[in-house]
């Protein structure tokens, strides 16, 4: 047998792209909206938050679309991109919902993404949210190590730390203190070069 392949995962928001709902806290002026992963770890505690904030201001799918695609992927982002591409399968794995990130993928010339869905009415407010699968980045991950392929993962936040423990090699970009000093076994980057050396360093074994 050869020698395994490797396969990188990555986190979208924070890793490639503004965080999107601290976006709509800045445009909507609602404080409770820019809090993320990063500050509550439970996702649906953290969803649920949002949902309501949502139906008591009115605001729908359509105008947290309409910040959205004022956004542009981080300086240096879709280089990066291109770059992991070139190394190895490349695929995207995020807590973002497919009605959320589809104006923004263009942006980065369409890598491959795994995320979750939204529950729309017909006046397009958003009712519920609906995971594609439970702990979906671990899952993934451990998939990809079923497949015979050895995984470096990268994200920077609470939900994304159990994708990383399940990875070959685990690495956090621009995380918070908080989750710094609660996983310090994950070599910490705030630059796309440095990472670039990291995983040419995997690579090279």
């Amino acid at each position: 047998m050869g020698t395994q392949p490797f396969l990188i995962a990555a986190d979208l928001e924070g890793v490639f792209l503004p965080e999107i709902w601290k976006a709509v806290h800045k445009k909507t002026g609602i404080e409770k909206l820019k809090l993320t992963t990063r500050d509550i770890a439970d996702y649906d505690e953290l969803m649920q938050l949002r949902l309501k904030i949502l139906d008591e201001n009115n605001l729908t799918l359509k105008d947290i679309q309409e910040v959205i695609t004022t956004l542009e992927p981080l300086p240096g982002a879709k280089e990066f991109s291109d770059w992991l591409k070139s190394k190895a399968p490349f695929i995207v794995l995020s807590d973002t919902f497919y009605e959320f990130a589809r104006p923004l993928m263009a942006k980065l010339d369409f890598p491959c993404l795994f995320c979750h869905s939204l529950e729309v009415d017909d006046k397009k407010r958003i009712k519920n949210y609906r995971l594609r699968i439970s702990d979906g980045k671990r899952r993934a991950v451990e998939t990809f190590r079923s497949l015979n392929f050895r995984v470096i993962a990268m994200g920077d936040s609470y939900n994304d730390t159990s994708m990383l423990k399940a990875a070959d090699f685990g690495i956090l970009f621009r995380p918070p203190e908080n989750v710094i000093k609660e996983f310090p076994q994950f070599p910490v980057f705030t630059e796309y070069e440095d990472i670039k050396k990291h995983i040419d360093q995997i690579l090279a074994g």
